[in-house]
């Protein structure tokens, strides 16, 4: 039998307090990320039900709670970060020592994805160009040996795709770094995958919010 998921309250205490010498900020942001997030539980439900994620690239990793979480939890080996944002790396590096994790700064539009076992990424594929996108599929395709996560925007999925739009370009409009909104439909985010030997499904990740976040959850074929 596989284990239950933890207790979330208890491990984001746990993974709160790592944090200790960042900003106030910071750890505000850290606590309410893990107990907020729909994505949180689902991917502690789904490494629990797999046995573990073993080694595990978390990209877009920001302050690098979930992996953490996913380590305090005994649900992954290692895990190794990136992420464009040298502030946040800072903060999970910080938070990391001891552990059997890394962080980095980093360009995922270039970036060298680690080898590992389990590939995680929420959010990040919309904020790129196309071909971006698609060259880091295939990165990733490379180098997950067992599975690929990605919190993923569907800009199919009905009124929720038309408010997360309109949100989205608000905040676009509010931090005018430059960045673009260009989600891939699904269907050719997985059929991506597919060619490339794993097998894909997708589940609803927008728990209490208007969004229209998905899971697409893609495992290598057994051979």
């Amino acid at each position: 039998m596989r284990a239950p998921p933890p207790d979330l309250a208890v491990l984001t205490d746990r993974v709160a307090r790592l944090y200790g010498g960042a900003s106030r900020f910071s750890r505000g942001f850290v606590r309410g990320k893990l107990l907020t997030d729909p994505a949180t539980p689902a991917i502690l439900r789904l490494a629990a039900a797999s046995g573990g994620f073993g080694a595990v690239a978390d990209l877009g990793c920001g302050r690098g709670q979930v992996g953490l979480a996913l380590l305090l939890a005994g649900l992954a080996d290692s895990v190794a970060g990136l992420d464009l944002d040298a502030d946040k790396i800072r903060d999970a590096t910080r938070a990391a020592a001891g552990l059997p994790a890394s962080y980095a700064a980093a360009d995922l539009g270039t970036a060298p994805i680690p080898d590992c076992d389990t590939v995680l990424i929420f959010d990040v594929l919309l904020q790129m160009h196309e071909p971006a996108q698609r060259s880091l599929l295939a990165r990733m395709a490379a180098a997950a040996r067992r599975r690929i996560i990605i919190r993923a925007f569907d800009p199919d999925c009905g009124w929720r795709a038309q408010l997360g739009t309109a949100m989205e370009q608000i905040a676009r409009r509010i931090r005018r770094d430059g960045s673009v909104l260009h989600p891939l439909p699904l269907r050719e985010i997985a059929a991506s995958l597919e060619a490339e030997g794993f097998c894909t499904q997708v589940a609803p990740c927008w728990g209490w919010t208007p969004l229209p976040n998905v899971m697409l959850i893609a495992e290598r074929a057994l051979i």
